[in-house]
């Protein structure tokens, strides 16, 4: 296919879409990405090259998973939005994406359990035990080899703490200039630490039924749309997942229920779900798309993520199946991907051994953007 053919075609996830009070001229989202660039936790320069990058006129970005609280961090370098300083700190990297026209939400995170205090690695505050809805420890990370630290279950009287941590972390994140924040209930943190069987064995209010094992992530919930309004909120969940040790018995009910919570509020904005792993089929990766359920009793804005590429991004916004899609490592090396995508271009390659690496440049801002030659009608080569 030539540029000017790709330019002709409709491409569902380029068409615009109304999110609330965001007119978004097109449907590509940038996932949020832990990156460990933040020095001391404190967001610094560099980030606003690397969002900015990746910003466009209309367009959706979800910032990295941000710290609520001195316990929240489980990563050397992650930022925080808990100090004056950090707010300080994300004010010019918001407004270098708001330059560019884009719009950017602060994903908010507490890790719980998935943190350590090791002999070389100190994550928490005065050599404390992280904390958890269990005293459980979880399994060594699989590619760091990381051993956790055994955490220390959190009584019943310090909950309603961690859940004002969310609501001030949310607070700042506006203050810092956000349009919103995502709240960060997947991936087998602290919120799912709770809302999942395999990982709460609670006997107070806060374990066993459904609606307890959920009550501390709709009291998160109630909190920080209390404080900065339903219309700026959206959540990211992940129930059919694994990581962490973080698995549920009934993934179909546990979303069914947050999804019921959700509705409760008039104008929640979004619902960021992932998909389940993929499934190997004839020789090849396929999306297992098990997420329609959800998406047909949500009222707002529904964001499906999980692998997709063009092809199976547009296939599901056609089909109503997502309003949004959210792409992650495809993104991080492509900071042009909607220009790659409307064009038919090839894509960059990404290289998962600088994912998580703290230099300030290399593979992190130095993706090339496509190069348009216009003697040239083919797409670009890839890198």
């Amino acid at each position: 296919m030539t540029h000017q053919e790709a330019a002709k075609e409709v491409i569902p996830l380029l068409t615009p879409y109304k999110m609330g009070q965001f007119e978004l001229s097109h449907r590509v989202v940038l996932a949020p990405l832990t990156r460990c660039r933040s020095y001391g936790n404190v967001p610094q320069p560099h980030a606003a090259v690397y969002y900015s990058q990746r910003a466009t006129k209309g367009g959706l970005l979800i910032a990295e998973a941000t710290g609520v609280s001195a316990t929240a961090q489980g990563y050397p370098h992650t930022p925080g939005i808990w100090t004056q300083e950090q707010v300080e700190a994300w004010r010019p990297i918001v407004d270098a994406v708001h330059r560019k026209g884009a719009f950017f939400f602060c994903q908010i995170w507490h890790v719980g359990r998935v943190s350590t205090n090791g002999l070389f690695q100190k994550l928490q505050p005065n050599g404390e035990a992280p904390i958890s809805s269990t005293d459980k420890p979880t399994s060594p990370a699989a590619v760091s080899r990381t051993e956790y630290s055994k955490p220390r279950r959190l009584r019943t009287e310090e909950i309603p703490g961690v859940v004002d941590d969310f609501r001030r972390a949310a607070r700042n994140a506006i203050e810092a200039g956000f349009d919103g924040v995502e709240i960060h209930g997947a991936h087998g943190y602290l919120l799912e630490q709770f809302m999942k069987d395999s990982a709460n064995d609670r006997t107070d209010e806060y374990g066993g039924s459904l609606e307890n094992r959920c009550r501390f992530v709709v009291e998160v919930i109630d909190a920080i749309v209390n404080e900065v309004g339903a219309y700026r909120v959206g959540i990211r969940l992940s129930p059919f997942l694994d990581y962490k040790d973080c698995v549920d018995s009934n993934p179909m009910a546990l979303g069914n229920y947050l999804i019921e919570q959700l509705n409760k509020h008039m104008y929640f904005l979004y619902c960021h779900m992932v998909e389940p792993r993929m499934a190997i089929i004839d020789g090849h990766r396929q999306i297992p798309h098990r997420l329609l359920p959800f998406r047909k009793v949500f009222n707002g804005t529904f964001i499906a993520a999980g692998g997709y590429d063009r092809e199976e991004g547009n296939k599901v916004v056609a089909e109503g199946y997502a309003d949004l899609v959210a792409y992650g490592r495809l993104f991080l090396a492509n900071p042009d991907l909607p220009k790659r995508f409307e064009l038919g271009a090839s894509l960059n390659g990404y290289d998962r051994s600088t994912f998580y690496t703290h230099d300030p440049v290399i593979g992190y801002t130095d993706y090339p953007f496509l190069e348009e030659d216009t003697n040239n009608d083919e797409p670009a080569t890839q890198v």
